[in-house]
């Protein structure tokens, strides 16, 4: 299988006052093609900054990047950028739906960036898919937190990403709409043939996929294939 997501030596510090704070440490580790991959960890071990760093929504002090091919930090921030709209998919803890959009055109918005002719249907076919059929035009303070996700879960597959980053996907839900949310997510996955990275705290969510890769103080302890098919 080929990679899809290739870290290697990453380091990242922060300047807080006069000192320097390193929240990643040598952080070396590959995503192959179609995989499901979860990155666990307590708050503060530097999950969510691995993220932003994957996707090249930031840049390492040292260490490469190497997503979908491409070497991030030979990219500028337009070129990373057109990388992401092509090739990736987000789903965040606190959806970052568009409140003044539907859902119908929340789930629009990265198709039409893309200059598909085909926005709408793409996107009524998602919803359908994601249960939300009859709420296509209602608005985001207008759905339940659940209802919410499965709109940011249509978004996320919307421009058929090669790879899709969740950070806490059921973060802000109850256990079980959580559940729910998980199961449509991986059917999605499957269905789409995307590679998925998973940021969670959840241990038994991590135990779902197929490789777990554990943070703690910003330092890997754990990278090891699952017994998840």
């Amino acid at each position: 299988m080929s990679k899809i997501l290739k870290i290697t030596g990453l380091e990242k510090t922060y300047t807080s006052g006069n000192k320097q704070l390193t929240v990643l440490h040598d952080i070396s580790f590959d995503v192959e093609q179609g995989q499901i991959f979860s990155i666990v960890g307590p708050s503060g071990s530097g999950k969510t900054t691995l993220l932003g760093l994957c996707a090249g929504l930031d840049q390492a002090n040292a260490g490469t990047v190497e997503l979908c091919g491409e070497n991030l930090s030979a990219l500028n921030e337009d070129q990373r950028a057109q990388l992401r709209n092509k090739h990736v998919g987000f789903i965040f803890q606190n959806f970052q739906l568009l409140p003044t959009l539907t859902a119908l055109e929340n789930v629009s918005v990265p198709l039409e960036l893309q200059g598909d002719k085909n926005a709408t249907q793409v996107s009524l076919d998602l919803l359908e898919q994601v249960g939300l059929g009859g709420r296509v035009h209602h608005y985001p303070s207008q759905l339940s937190g659940g209802e919410q996700q499965r709109v940011a879960l249509a978004r996320a597959f919307a421009n058929k990403p090669a790879i899709l980053f969740a950070d806490e996907p059921t973060g802000n839900l109850d256990e079980e709409t959580g559940e729910k949310v998980i199961q449509l997510l991986f059917e999605l996955n499957k269905a789409h043939g995307t590679t998925l990275v998973i940021i969670t705290h959840d241990l038994d969510l991590a135990n779902r996929t197929q490789h777990i890769l554990k943070l703690k103080g910003g330092k890997i302890i754990t990278n090891q294939p699952t017994a998840a098919l």
